[in-house]
């Protein structure tokens, strides 16, 4: 790895209710929250100001006419509670909460975490970070009044090519601490919600989906929706 310093029933067309897409119950406000980092807060990094989240509740269909129909607005009233902050880290986690009311069952949250404490030291650990960033990020979930959380994992913008690191670390020592990372942000998923492989996706992408290297462009904002909409998107229709 290596670096990453950032929507009546039987109008419906048949074909889309063959596809398992008819709408949740009207009436009901569904709220998706985001936490985390320039995964999901990356509007500033693209001349449109999109990013995942908004993509999410409602896709821009004259940007991404593939995704027409396929967001949350498409299945009922829906916003955005948009926390999630460029550059954070798992220590800024409890300030991106703050202010939650009680658990709302009618409500999801995304999180990603991770690449920014790799930045800062974790590519290069020993063993101890790695365990103390799960402390705390399993303290946070543990903490926040929203279930499920659908929890994505560290992407890497080398493509696996060590060629392309840009770290002052060994890729071995690096990509084994993604790994590391990767598989914590895979126990939280499966404690508190759900993991989203946000790395596996990416992995079939090309350097046009980041800017600066690492963080998510327009088209990296699209793809990392399309990593995190088949479940966001089954856990409204179960909601």
């Amino acid at each position: 790895m290596i670096r990453f310093p950032r929507r009546n029933l039987l109008m419906l067309p048949a074909a889309w209710l063959a596809a398992g897409d008819a709408p949740a119950a009207p009436g009901r406000e569904f709220v998706l929250h985001t936490f985390g980092d320039s995964i999901l807060d990356c509007a500033h990094y693209n001349d449109r100001g999109v990013h995942p989240g908004q993509l999410l509740v409602r896709n821009d269909d004259a940007l991404f006419p593939a995704f027409r129909g396929k967001d949350l607005a498409s299945l009922g009233p829906a916003r955005l509670d948009h926390r999630a902050v460029d550059g954070a880290t798992v220590d800024g986690l409890p300030r991106q909460s703050a202010g939650l009311a009680g658990s709302n069952p009618n409500s999801l949250a995304i999180l990603t975490v991770g690449g920014n404490d790799l930045l800062r030291g974790l590519a290069a650990d020993t063993g101890p970070g790695v365990r103390e960033f799960e402390r705390k990020l399993d303290r946070f979930l543990r903490g926040l009044p929203i279930r499920p959380v659908l929890v994505g994992t560290v992407y890497d913008p080398t493509f696996g090519d060590d060629s392309r690191n840009f770290l002052g670390i060994p890729p071995r020592i690096a990509r084994a601490n993604l790994r590391r990372v990767n598989d914590v942000l895979g126990a939280m998923g499966a404690r508190y919600g759900e993991l989203v492989d946000v790395h596996a996706h990416f992995l079939r992408g090309d350097p046009s989906w980041y800017v600066h290297t690492i963080e998510p462009s327009l088209r990296g904002a699209s793809e990392v929706r399309a990593a995190f909409l088949p479940a966001v998107l089954a856990r409204r229709r179960a909601s």
